[in-house]
């Protein structure tokens, strides 16, 4: 019998090299995150706040009075946790409701929302139930509709998008067993023949994998003559022969997911399903995350809406020591955490997704990082109301109930949120393709000066480029209108916080400068100081955010006064995570973190574990994925 085959096996050069081909080269349009990391504080590019057309702005919120009416009416969050589940009526609700179609346009029967309505429908229907977010999310973020959308042909538009805006569901399936965020592994292949490719390969965690009736399957095409090869997408018919899904996994949240483990057996997909050329799949699925990482922190502006107002409401109620608990100063510190912060990351949200719609910037950081912040600080809210709850956030919102108490699932929310550290990009991930990112210029004129494997006449070539490039851009880093106390009048209290992100944009930049010239070719494994200088320009970019919408309400709005003192809460306590991340950059326990580490992994302190039952079961840490035929039932159940 021939050894399991879960992946294929690469050295690290070449998975990097795979990860570097499919990033976007250029930058033909400007980036607000991109500049901030430079040092450069474009607050042009972002004030006045941007705000959508006013046919837009009636068309979305038309929609969302619709969808409000249904997620209050139709959407039973109880009976979905309770069964594990969304019921098939649901379903087909959201359907004739249009719900599928929101990012596809009218021409194609969808209903050609703008992203920032769309975001703010996630953020309603998350609200019912994150695993109906997750499940509409899935389906047009990432699913069919949106690469279709930038990369397919007119044919495969016609073809595909009515089906996706009306009547069918559609799934992204990148992961396999043993291949995560390391696509130069992906086992999955299609082989040419004659006019169609022959698929074979396992696919895991394929969320609406399940009742999905179209998938974006992404697979390796075998190098020949003449013919490119490469990981490859392709848009194949979900009820295809040899194609089985073989499980519909469980999670500890997201319980109505629809997520599941799919087979590929000889499946033949027609070369007309194929969208863009062989080798540009992983290229189409970072462009498709550009701005399908948006719905993430959707759902988490959600998440945190939701929090804010059961943390007010339960706070005011419930009395200790002779009155509320929100009146406690240790009780208000988590409430105005939540508040603040909620405030910030509607703000990330709704400029990125403005962004996104007029076209005029590049967001693919602004979007990174509105995923990364979004997704830490929800999990943070949640576990904040569970605290302010106390034993009634840790008890589950049946329980409640059966004791006649107001059924309040913080404790589901905790769980249901987990997952977006994970999601399309788990934290650790985010902040190392951030941070390729944010050095991109850096590397663009001294790579080869740093690559131990350039020849010293290419090293010649970096350091002139290098030379010029640095003697240009230090001196900017000196001093700035961050240093002016006139700077950023027209904010008003405000002004500060600003003035504040333009000096330390510039010290971020040169601790990164510093970094760069320390470490050189070795900075890339500083995963630890690269996620650090990520986390402070994802703080700088939201108290950019807040103040710029704060002013925006100030004057269109009767909410100003409250909307600065959101804003200058957040900026307050973001500058105090802001000081303390750059004092961890140089004086930190990277060192002995990673001796102790390695020190573990050589069994040198399996001592430590005695004393303990695990009671994990019996089975391999990585299910086999060899291709072939299933051994399993077919659990795949389409929804019509």
């Amino acid at each position: 019998m021939s050894a399991p085959v879960t992946a294929r096996k690469v050295t690290e050069r070449e998975a990097r090299e795979v990860a570097e081909a499919a990033r976007e080269q250029s930058w033909r349009k400007p980036s607000f995150a991109k500049e901030l990391f430079l040092g450069r504080f474009r607050l042009d590019l972002i004030h006045p706040y941007p705000q959508p057309a006013p046919e837009a702005s009636e068309k979305g919120e038309a929609f969302l009075a619709r969808l409000r009416e249904f997620c209050e009416t139709k959407i039973d969050a109880a009976r979905i946790e309770r069964e594990a589940r969304i019921p098939d009526e649901t379903i087909l609700g959201l359907k004739e409701l249009g719900a599928f179609g929101m990012k596809i346009d009218e021409e194609y029967g969808g209903l050609g929302l703008t992203q920032v309505y769309y975001n703010k429908a996630l953020a309603l229907v998350g609200s019912a139930n994150p695993a109906v977010g997750a499940l509409l999310s899935a389906h047009q973020s990432i699913g069919v509709p949106q690469p279709l959308k930038i990369f397919g042909t007119k044919e495969q538009k016609e073809r595909f998008l009515p089906r996706c805006a009306t009547t069918d569901v559609s799934a992204f399936l990148l992961t396999e067993p043993d291949v995560g965020s390391d696509p130069a592994r992906l086992a999955t292949t299609a082989v040419p023949d004659g006019d169609d490719y022959v698929l074979d390969g396992v696919k895991l965690w394929t969320t609406n994998g399940v009742i999905a009736d179209l998938l974006v399957v992404m697979a390796r095409v075998p190098a020949a003559e003449g013919r490119k090869g490469g990981i490859t997408a392709f848009v194949v018919e979900a009820a295809s022969e040899g194609i089985t899904v073989e499980n519909r996994n469980a999670f500890m949240g997201l319980r109505g997911l629809e997520n599941g483990v799919t087979r590929f057996h000889r499946v033949r997909v027609p070369a007309a399903n194929r969208i863009g050329p062989e080798g540009a799949g992983l290229k189409i699925a970072l462009t498709t995350l550009n701005t399908g990482r948006l719905s993430l922190p959707a759902a988490c502006s959600g998440a945190g809406k939701w929090c804010l107002k059961i943390a007010r409401e339960w706070s005011a109620a419930r009395e200790q020591w002779g009155k509320p608990i929100a009146e406690h100063e240790a009780v208000g510190a988590k409430i105005a955490y939540i508040a603040a912060t909620t405030f910030a990351l509607e703000a990330v949200l709704d400029l990125s997704s403005q962004m996104a719609d007029e076209d005029r910037n590049d967001i693919r950081i602004e979007a990174a990082l509105a995923k990364l912040y979004g997704s830490e600080a929800a999990c943070r809210m949640a576990d904040e109301l569970v605290q302010i709850r106390g034993g009634r956030g840790f008890e589950t919102a049946d329980s409640l109930a059966a004791r006649g108490e107001r059924a309040v699932p913080a404790e589901q929310l905790v769980r249901d949120l987990r997952i977006n550290r994970i999601f399309e990009g788990a934290t650790e991930i985010m902040h190392l393709l951030i941070a390729r990112e944010a050095v991109d210029a850096h590397l663009s004129v001294a790579g080869d000066l740093i690559d131990p494997d350039a020849t010293l006449a290419d090293k010649a070539r970096a350091g002139a480029r290098a030379g010029g490039f640095y003697a240009r851009w230090l001196p900017k880093l000196v001093a700035g209108p961050g240093q002016l106390p006139t700077s950023y009048a027209e904010f008003g209290e405000l002004a500060g916080h600003l003035r504040y992100v333009e000096r330390t944009a510039r010290k971020l930049a040169r601790s990164t400068f510093y970094a760069m010239s320390r470490w050189q070719g070795r900075m890339e494994l500083k995963q630890n100081f690269l996620a650090r200088i990520v986390d402070i320009g994802a703080e700088l970019f939201a108290m950019s955010a807040a103040c710029v919408r704060a002013q925006h309400l100030a004057a269109s709005s009767d909410n100003g006064p409250a909307a600065r003192q959101l804003a200058d809460t957040f900026c307050r306590q973001a500058r105090i995570r802001v000081d303390e991340l750059f004092d961890r950059l140089w004086t930190n326990t990277d060192g002995p973190d990673r001796a102790l580490a390695k020190a573990v992994l050589r069994g040198d302190v399996t001592w430590l574990e005695a004393g303990v039952v695990d009671v994990s079961r019996e089975g391999p840490w990585i299910a086999d994925a060899t291709p072939g035929p299933t051994q399993k039932e077919n659990v795949h159940r389409p929804v019509h």
